[in-house]
């Protein structure tokens, strides 16, 4: 079934994508920070599912860590190497303070390099790869928040979204294609990790993240360039895009 290369891997959503690409007899390379973490998640999926997993500890915030998996998805199988990445899984991210004037410039930086910086040059080696062998898929993470204005992390995702959609047109006709999923309040430690209590968010808001996971795979695998999971996000991002945007920067004073 291929190999897919999942950023963020240890935990939420990544983690998610790993054990079901794992259930569908994909090979998995799992990348983020915590190699001791990805080492106990590689064997536990070995074992349960019987794959084989790689561990690529990174830190994608540092240059010659990104450019690590860099070199990882640029390899093609030749003279015996690495398998090549069929499915690449831009997931790492995390949640930057919502107002600018009271965030640490460092925070607010770190978060570009990896939810842009990071993510291009990964989407770069891989469709130079991939564009050869005429077949591969890059699934790139972003949110609902790219519709809103919620400051860098908002911003960051309107530009994961944007760009996939360029990618996607460029890629057209070469056998892969680009996804972007932009999925709601989702149950993750993503939150968590944010310092934003659950308890803040109304319980009709939120998704579970393996159905979350399982449409944009489905989406992935038919070529969808939009993936917005759920009926009620749908609504939502439709309402926020035909809404002017003077009303989206009122609701992004107030959240």
């Amino acid at each position: 079934m291929g190999t897919a290369l999942i950023t963020g891997a240890s935990a939420g959503l990544g983690l998610e994508f790993a054990w079901q690409l794992a259930a569908a007899r994909h090979d998995l390379v799992l990348v983020a920070r915590n190699e001791e973490r990805l080492n106990q998640i590689a064997e536990n999926i070995r074992t349960v599912a019987g794959v084989e997993v790689e561990v690529l500890p990174a830190d994608l915030a540092v240059p010659d860590d990104v450019e690590r998996v860099a070199d990882r998805l640029a390899a093609t199988g030749a003279h015996e190497g690495p398998a090549p990445v069929g499915l690449l899984v831009n997931n790492a991210g995390f949640a930057t303070p919502g107002d600018f004037t009271r965030g640490r410039a460092s925070s607010e930086l770190r978060g570009i390099d990896v939810m842009i910086r990071a993510l291009v040059r990964l989407s770069h080696a891989a469709v130079h790869q991939m564009v050869p062998r005429g077949r591969g898929a890059i699934l790139n993470v972003a949110s609902v928040a790219a519709l809103t204005a919620g400051g860098t992390y908002a911003a960051a995702k309107a530009y994961v979204r944007s760009f996939t959609e360029g990618l996607a047109v460029d890629l057209k006709g070469t056998g892969v294609t680009a996804t972007v999923l932009c999925p709601g309040f989702t149950h993750t430690e993503f939150h968590e990790r944010a310092g934003i209590p659950e308890t803040a968010i109304p319980d009709w808001a939120w998704l579970d993240a393996p159905p979350v996971v399982k449409q944009a795979l489905a989406d992935v695998r038919r070529g969808v360039v939009i993936s917005t999971p759920s009926v009620r996000y749908k609504v939502a991002s439709a309402l926020l895009r035909a809404a002017p945007r003077w009303a989206v920067r009122a609701v992004g004073k107030v959240r």
